[in-house]
C-alpha cells in the first residue's frame, strides 16, 4: 500500500515538472505581448519591429508612436486627407512607404523629410489633386515614386527639388493638365518619367534641371502648341519621344536647350503649323525620326534645318498646294527629293489627299511665291499713268508752297 502511494506521487510528480516549462514559456509570451503594445497599436498588424502593416484601419493621421527603426510601412485604405510636413521625420531606417487608396487630398511641403534610407514610395488610387512646391523634397535615394491613378491636375515647379536620385516616376492615369516651369528642377538622374496623357500646357523650362533621363515619353497630349523653351535644360536624354498628339504650333524655339539626346522621336501627331524647327549643331541630337505625322503648314525657307547625325522623315503627310516646295527644300529632305516623295504623302488638296507624293506631279504647283506675284498682277487692279504724270507735278508745287 505504502509503495503503490509512492509510485502515484512520483507519477503526479512527473507531469508537474513536465507541464512547467509550458507553464514558464506561457509567462513570457505574455510578457512580450505587453512589451509589444507600447510600439504596436490596435489598428495595425505588427510582424516585427521592422515590418508593420496598418491597412484598412480607419486611421485619420499618420500614426506618430511607432518604432523608430520601422524598415517597411503600409498605411493603405484609410481615411488620413492631408501628410502633414514631417510626417515621417522619426522614421529614419523607413526603406520602404504604401500610402495607396487614402482619401489623400494635400501633401504639405517636407512631408517626406528625414527618409534618408527610403527606397521606394507609392500614393496611389488617393484624391491627391496637384503636387505643390516641395511636396518631395529631400528624396535623396528613393529609386521609385508611384504617383499613378490619382486626380494630379498640375504640378507646381520645384516639386522634386533636392530629390537627386529618383530613377523612376510614375505619373500615369491621372488628369494631368498643366506642367509648370521648373516642375522637374532638382531631380539630376531619372530612369523613366511616365507621364499620362491629356496635358493641355507645357509651360516653358518645365524639365528645365533634368540632368540625365533615360525615357521621357509624352502622348495623347492636346496642347495649343510646343512653346519656347519647352525642353530648355533638358540634358543626356536616351529617348525623348512625342507621340500621338495635337501638337498645335511648334513655336520658334521650342528645341531650344535640349542638350546629348539620343534620339528625338516625333511620331503620329497632328501639327496646325510649323513656325520653325531648328535643332542646332550644339544640341548634340544624333537621331531624329519624324514618322506618320500631319503637317497642316509648312515651314518657310531656312526655318527647319536639322543638324543631326541621322534624318528619318517617313510617312508623313505634308501639304501640297504651293507650301511643298518649302517642304522639298527644308532638311526634312536628307538626300535624295525622289527617295523623300517615295515614302511620304499629301494633305489637301481635295483630289490628292492621301496620294503618294510620287504620283503628284508637284511639278505644275506654283510655289507660294510665284503664286502671290501671279495674285499680285492678275489682281484687277490698273494704274493710270496719264493720272500720276498730272498729279504728280501738282504735289510737288503744293509740298513746294508749304515749306517756303
Amino acid at each position: 500500500m505504502y509503495r503503490r502511494a509512492q509510485i502515484w506521487f512520483l507519477y503526479l510528480l512527473c507531469i508537474i515538472l513536465a507541464y512547467f516549462p509550458l507553464i514558464g514559456v506561457r509567462g513570457s509570451i505574455t510578457t512580450a505581448d505587453t512589451k509589444t503594445s507600447d510600439w504596436c497599436i490596435a489598428e495595425c498588424m505588427c510582424l516585427s519591429k521592422t515590418q508593420i502593416l496598418c491597412n484598412t484601419g480607419g486611421l485619420t493621421d499618420i500614426p506618430s508612436r511607432l518604432p523608430s527603426d520601422l524598415e517597411q510601412l503600409s498605411l493603405s485604405k484609410n481615411n488620413f486627407s492631408i501628410i502633414r510636413s514631417d510626417a515621417f521625420a522619426r522614421l529614419r531606417s523607413l526603406r520602404k512607404l504604401s500610402l495607396d487608396n487614402n482619401l489623400v487630398g494635400i501633401i504639405k511641403p517636407f512631408a517626406f523629410r528625414g527618409l534618408s534610407k527610403l527606397e521606394s514610395l507609392s500614393i496611389q488610387h488617393t484624391s491627391l489633386a496637384h503636387i505643390d512646391q516641395f511636396s518631395f523634397t529631400a528624396l535623396q535615394n528613393v529609386s521609385s515614386v508611384i504617383l499613378a491613378y490619382n486626380k494630379i491636375a498640375y504640378i507646381m515647379g520645384k516639386a522634386f527639388a533636392g530629390s537627386s536620385q529618383i530613377q523612376y516616376i510614375v505619373l500615369s492615369h491621372n488628369p494631368l493638365k498643366t506642367i509648370y516651369s521648373n516642375a522637374f528642377s532638382g531631380l539630376t538622374y531619372v530612369d523613366h518619367l511616365l507621364l499620362p496623357g491629356g496635358i493641355r500646357s507645357i509651360e516653358p523650362d518645365a524639365f528645365n534641371g533634368l540632368e540625365y533621363v533615360g525615357q521621357l515619353k509624352l502622348t495623347f497630349m492636346d496642347l495649343e502648341g510646343l512653346k519656347p523653351n519647352t525642353f530648355r535644360g533638358l540634358k543626356n536624354v536616351k529617348n525623348l519621344m512625342i507621340q500621338t498628339s495635337d501638337l498645335g504650333i511648334i513655336y520658334k524655339d521650342a528645341f531650344f536647350g535640349l542638350e546629348h539626346i539620343e534620339a528625338l522621336n516625333i511620331l503620329s501627331n497632328k501639327i496646325d503649323a510649323i513656325e520653325e524647327f531648328h535643332l542646332a549643331s550644339n544640341f548634340s541630337i544624333n537621331v531624329l525620326r519624324f514618322h506618320k505625322n500631319h503637317v497642316l503648314r509648312a515651314p518657310k525657307y531656312g526655318d527647319a534645318t536639322f543638324h543631326v547625325n541621322t534624318i528619318s522623315a517617313d510617312g508623313n503627310h505634308f501639304p501640297c498646294d504651293c507650301q511643298i516646295h518649302l517642304v522639298l527644300e527644308s532638311d526634312f529632305v536628307n538626300g535624295s527629293v525622289d527617295e523623300f516623295r517615295k515614302h511620304n504623302f499629301c494633305i489637301a488638296t481635295a483630289d490628292i489627299n492621301g496620294m503618294n507624293m510620287s504620283l503628284v506631279n508637284l511639278d505644275s504647283i506654283a510655289s507660294c511665291h510665284d503664286r502671290l506675284m501671279k495674285d499680285n498682277y492678275g489682281s484687277g487692279v490698273s494704274i493710270d499713268f496719264g493720272a500720276i504724270s498730272f498729279v504728280v507735278p501738282i504735289a510737288f508745287y503744293l509740298a513746294r508752297l508749304l515749306l517756303t
